[in-house]
């Protein structure tokens, strides 16, 4: 028997039985549509938390501070304060950066008229807008007089202006950070992004402000401590010699000696999303293999379906044999039936599974909005493991027909 012929018979034996067939492949459908819908899932959330972290800005490498140590047990990373303004500056001073942006990060109370906000508010440089991609929908960013003066000036988040001036325009309008008035100068354009992490929900002052009047002092070897620095490297190939440059330059700043360790962390935004992809990555695997069960479990159903088929049809085993059938080509018409029904739910529920991952595309969950990616390999891979089950689970019914005794076949009631 050829393949062709045994997929003829195959279909033939099928269409006889349609709602059996359909209902054993039934578990084989919904579970290629959900490998293809959870996987695709995975794969959209995966984008996107690359995307958000590259919407931070390009070629970034973030420096925070090391961590205290307390009775001889360490604490959170950047519970220190080793970082400076001065540290900022020497690091802007290096081959291959384009620009650094040094950031104090301090939370206050923000008061206008009736509306009071707990919000977190950030000391920053003007180059801190370029570095992160940030644009002014209206007004003024942030400028050097102003750092240069300690000048009480704010930019606001996108979200912070809504909430603060919901009925006007915030421009030349003063806000109260920790009782201290603050004259708006600018708001930014919406980024997107949830919680305080986001530039539409914070504040924006000049640096030395932050220190002096907000967080009321702050210095460390002569000059102002900062929460982070942000380092942009000229090219991605550049950012591996300008994290060791930069590592360099701030121990010796530091006065660590050969063996210290540094009390500051060094972060590229590659690593961020090396890091992002990989556990995404894992999650996205977990939920294909939650909805692979499904498969195992349509295999199952199918086993059981042909074992029936084959009690069925055991005169017609005994008579294609008797008139010279061998074992093999008894073994590849059932093993043939098993795929074909494998592969027809397997390319039924590619269909619902792409139908299912558009279907759920901007749906809200939480804070966030789906959505999924449906790609070739998702694909294929679902089919592969479906058209692999059939294989696996009709193994076993088809050797049993193909080892009928031909006499006792035809003598079968």
């Amino acid at each position: 028997m050829s393949l062709l012929e045994g997929f003829r018979t195959a279909m033939a034996s099928l269409m006889a039985n349609k709602m059996r067939s359909f209902l054993t492949m039934l578990g084989v459908i919904i579970g290629v549509a959900s490998v293809i819908a959870l996987m695709s899932i995975g794969r959209g959330t995966q984008e996107a938390v690359r995307a958000q972290i590259e919407r931070v800005g390009t070629n970034l490498i973030f420096v925070t501070p090391g961590s205290l140590r307390v009775g001889g047990v360490a604490q959170a990373p950047g519970s220190a304060s080793t970082l400076t303004a001065a540290d900022a500056r020497a690091l802007a001073e290096l081959p291959g950066v384009t620009a650094v942006a040094p950031v104090f990060q301090t939370n206050a109370q923000v008061i206008v008229g009736r509306s009071n906000l707990r919000v977190s508010v950030q000391g920053v440089t003007p180059e801190f807008f370029a570095v992160r991609n940030l644009q002014v929908a209206g007004g003024d960013l942030l400028a050097s007089a102003h750092v240069e003066t300690g000048a009480p000036v704010a930019v606001l988040g996108a979200n912070v202006a809504a909430q603060l001036f919901p009925d006007g325009d915030p421009i030349g309008g003063f806000v109260r950070l920790n009782n201290i008035p603050f004259r708006v100068i600018g708001v930014l354009a919406p980024v997107g992004g949830t919680g305080f992490g986001s530039p539409d929900n914070q504040i924006f002052v000049p640096l030395s402000t932050a220190v002096q009047r907000l967080a009321r002092g702050g210095q460390f070897r002569g000059s102002e401590v900062v929460s982070q620095i942000l380092i942009q490297a000229e090219s991605t190939a550049a950012m591996p010699a300008v994290m060791e440059a930069a590592r360099s330059v701030l121990r010796e700043r530091h006065r660590l000696l050969d063996g210290d360790d540094d009390d500051f962390t060094l972060i590229s935004q590659q690593d961020l999303i090396q890091t992002s992809a990989q556990i995404t990555g894992t999650l996205t695997v977990f939920l294909g293999a939650i909805a692979a069960i499904s498969l195992i479990v349509g295999g199952i159903g199918i086993m059981n379906i042909m074992l029936v088929s084959v009690t069925e049809r055991t005169r017609e085993i005994g008579l294609r044999k008797a008139v010279g059938a061998r074992r093999r080509d008894i073994l590849l018409q059932f093993l043939t039936e098993a795929v074909t029904l494998s592969g027809l739910g397997g390319l039924i529920g590619v269909g619902l599974g792409i139908g299912a991952a558009q279907l759920i595309r901007g749906v809200q969950v939480g804070t966030g909005t789906l959505r999924p990616v449906v790609t070739g390999d998702v694909i294929a891979l679902a089919l592969t493991f479906a058209v692999a089950v059939g294989v696996f689970f009709g193994i076993y019914p088809a050797a049993r027909a193909a080892a009928l005794n031909p006499i006792e076949a035809l003598r079968y009631e």
